[in-house]
């Protein structure tokens, strides 16, 4: 049992922000380690729990992780964009809660020959869903300098898109960037020295965002969160787990959004839309892991969690 060691982010506070009913039904679209999942089954008693995850690594080790509660468990492969679509194959019209934990798992970064470590060399894959046919390797062997710089400049907030777009158009036109650390050795060759001596590894950025471009991640947040918050039966929850400020600004804007409820100009004196919020949010900031949690889990570091309750 020594796998389940691994403490899940914020785990604690997500069971506390799930609120969980022994009876409800709740998801959790992105299982991973089934660290949060493990957690709510053990706390099910006539409740289900539906475990999501587009990697399909993650679903196989899903039986041994859950162990005596795999029996209130229903797994799933697909992407946590589709829970209505996954919700309706079920017939079922809501849900009690949901949590998702966004990014990249740590399986996924352990594994080196994922290629989504910038530390291990391996193939240029980084698909989070292996079944799907865009790699990294396409994307930088075949996007153009300007859809390349775009990317590495909104999705990694590059400062030094612009030469690193251009190393890589120019090493390609040699020979294909096939390997992580290829690309890794383009980066670095693009960047001022000022920049190498920084404290952060020169290709964190640029990973990161043709990680989130290989697997329009940011895209499935944004179709995601009003769609999950619609299926909410009332009083359930939705807890998210952000690591990054692309990734926190799209949940924060959608939870503000459906908390406020009249869309009305702010000059109109009364409202007359009639819209009423969907939720409430609980509480109103973000919760950081505790200073106890980051010295047992660097990984914690940048993670913001966001609760809110269907009204």
């Amino acid at each position: 049992m020594a796998e389940f060691t691994h403490r899940s982010v914020l785990l604690e506070e997500c069971l506390q922000g799930l609120n969980i009913r022994p009876e409800g039904v709740y998801i959790d679209g992105t299982l991973g380690r089934a660290g949060h999942a493990r957690e709510v089954a053990a706390r099910l008693t006539t409740g289900r729990l539906i475990g999501i995850d587009q990697d399909l690594a993650a679903l196989e080790a899903a039986p041994r992780r859950f162990g005596e509660y795999l029996d209130k468990v229903t797994l799933v492969h697909d992407n946590f964009r589709n829970i209505p679509r996954i919700l309706d194959s079920m017939g079922l019209a809501g849900v009690d809660g949901v949590l998702l934990d966004l990014g990249v798992s740590s399986p996924q970064l352990d594994d080196g020959s994922r290629g989504f470590s910038y530390m291990q060399d391996a193939p240029l894959d980084m698909r989070m869903d292996q079944t799907q046919s865009l790699t990294a390797a396409e994307v930088v062997n075949t996007y153009g300098e300007e859809e390349l710089r775009l990317i590495l400049s909104r999705y990694g907030e590059e400062r030094y898109s612009p030469r690193i777009a251009s190393a890589i158009c120019r090493r390609r036109e040699q020979r294909p960037i096939e390997t992580t650390l290829e690309l890794v050795e383009v980066i670095r060759s693009a960047m001022p020295p000022q920049a190498l001596r920084e404290k952060q590894h020169p290709a964190k950025r640029s990973f990161q965002a043709l990680r989130i471009a290989v697997n329009d991640e940011l895209g499935a947040i944004a179709d995601t969160m009003e769609a999950v918050i619609d299926r909410l039966n009332p009083g359930g929850r939705l807890c998210v787990i952000s690591f990054h400020s692309l990734e926190d600004r799209i949940v924060k804007t959608a939870m503000a959004q459906a908390a406020r409820g009249c869309t009305c100009p702010p000059e109109f004196p009364v409202c007359v839309c009639g819209n009423q919020p969907k939720v409430r949010l609980s509480p109103r900031k973000p919760i950081l892991p505790s200073k106890a949690e980051l010295e047992e889990n660097p990984r914690a570091r940048s993670a913001k969690l966001r609760v809110c309750e269907r009204c």
